[in-house]
């Protein structure tokens, strides 16, 4: 909270720069408790729909026999989320700088929920066009979503949370992913029968559209704009400038002027590539060379993301803690290498147990890349908007991640699966390299300690402004 003592006189001529620093300072700071009721229920609409992304890549094998379709058309209802977001990100983003979070959160889940309904359309082998209609309607809904966690955590969160917050955000995508690969082979057994195996298919199907409905009708009920006050000094500076003076297509051509967050674009795109590439691609490396293993090929996969996961939060709490954004983003890259390599060379040994651990030390650092990525992102192009930095960071791994999958694909169907993942692991390291050139300009961070002890003393006051921010 920021308190004024006694009385100041009239703003001097000239102020100019000052007198836009003491509006900010003498903003009131303070944390709402709705904050974590917000981050919870995005992550919540968050899960569902990276479970819908997974839900078929997981089971590759099982829908490929109900609907006659080729494997490659089942990979496409998962790169379909990669390829929807390229084009719509820039209008997506434009949407969210204009029109704010809640509008962004009300299309999103809205779009979730209808897509998980026109999939119980979709029900018998003949009608795979509706399950495709689904599923695209579903990967315009991720557009509204994938860009909003770092931007959810500045706006409702103070700069000792951001960073565990960006990951709470995140961490819900990745428990959607973790559960889709759990949850269908354990619903859709492999069985002979397409009648037994569309009633089965219908109870994912109706599950799903259940959960989706009841997070839609939660967000109309619960979700906000923004607190009633800034939670930090940044966010309140970001708050006090007219709307006037921002421009979208400046603020793009500002970030793409941004050596370092290019730097991390392209980066952030070849190791999320890698990642969306070995999801998609999973259920079929497993089942070669352990045939009959559907059920452990989800649950490697869900291994991989609960890792994740744990990495996120663990690399969320060390960022708040200590603020080491270059370092700690350049450990979890080159760690994420070593365990794509590792796991490259145990997965045809023959042991199931072997690649669950490969599995989850690959994921615990690749997968806990990501809110780092944000994180990182934010800091280095302050005060630009979070969702079109962490839009451009998205599309960059969407771009990568329909080319990986696509190649990883056509190297395993013709040399293996080693083959496939040394192609992974040779990106990976070219992620690492870029990485160390990286530096850490760390803008939102310089804003938070500037305007946190700065006094402001107008010529003409007598009186000191004293600054207290006040915790919940």
């Amino acid at each position: 909270m920021v308190r004024q003592e006694g009385g100041g006189a009239p703003e001097p001529r000239g102020a100019g720069r000052g007198a836009e620093v003491a509006a900010v300072v003498a903003a009131e700071v303070r944390l709402s408790w709705r904050r974590w009721v917000v981050v919870l229920l995005f992550s919540s609409y968050s899960l569902c729909n990276a479970f819908q992304w997974i839900q078929y890549g997981s089971i590759n094998n099982v829908f490929v026999r109900f609907y006659g379709v080729s494997t490659f058309a089942i990979d496409w209802l998962s790169m379909s989320y990669m390829l929807a977001y390229i084009p719509l990100l820039f209008p997506v983003a434009w949407l969210l700088d204009k029109k704010g979070l809640r509008l962004i959160a009300l299309l999103g889940s809205a779009l979730n929920a209808l897509g998980s309904w026109v999939k119980l359309g979709s029900l018998r082998p003949q009608l795979f066009p509706v399950t495709v209609l689904g599923q695209v309607v579903c990967s315009l809904a991720q557009v509204f979503i994938l860009g909003m966690p770092s931007r959810i955590a500045s706006v409702w969160f103070s700069s000792r949370e951001v960073s565990t917050a960006c990951s709470i955000a995140v961490f819900g995508n990745q428990l959607g992913i973790a559960l889709g690969f759990l949850i269908p082979p354990v619903l859709v057994p492999n069985v002979e029968d397409v009648e037994k195996l569309a009633y089965h298919i219908s109870i994912m199907f109706f599950m799903t559209a259940g959960v989706a409905t009841a997070l839609f009708i939660l967000v109309i009920i619960v979700f906000k704009e923004k607190p009633p006050y800034p939670p930090s000094r940044a966010q309140a500076l970001i708050q006090s400038r007219p709307t006037e003076e921002y421009s979208y297509v400046q603020s793009i051509l500002r970030l793409l002027r941004n050596a370092n967050f290019v730097l991390l674009m392209v980066t952030y795109g070849l190791n999320t590539g890698c990642f969306y590439s070995l999801s998609t691609l999973l259920n079929r490396m497993v089942v070669h060379h352990y045939p009959k293993e559907e059920v452990n090929a989800g649950r490697i996969g869900l291994t991989i993301v609960l890792s994740g996961m744990a990495g996120a939060l663990i690399s969320g709490l060390w960022l708040d803690r200590t603020k080491t954004y270059k370092q700690t983003t350049l450990v979890v890259y080159i760690m994420s290498l070593v365990g794509m390599i590792v796991y490259t060379f145990t997965l045809n040994l023959g042991h199931l147990w072997v690649v669950f651990v490969t599995a989850g030390v690959l994921g615990f650092f690749m997968t806990g890349y990501l809110p780092l990525g944000f994180e990182f992102a934010a800091e280095l192009t302050y005060p630009e908007s979070e969702g079109t930095s962490s839009g451009l960071l998205n599309v960059s791994a969407q771009i990568f991640g329909i080319a990986f999958t696509i190649s990883q694909g056509q190297i395993i169907d013709h040399f293996g699966t080693k083959a496939g993942n040394l192609f992974l692991c040779s990106f990976l390291f070219l992620g690492s390299i870029m990485t160390a050139f990286i530096r850490a300009d760390l803008r939102r961070q310089q804003a938070n300690v500037e305007n946190e002890h700065t006094k402001v003393m107008p010529e003409a006051c007598i009186v000191p402004i004293v600054l207290e921010e006040s915790k919940l």
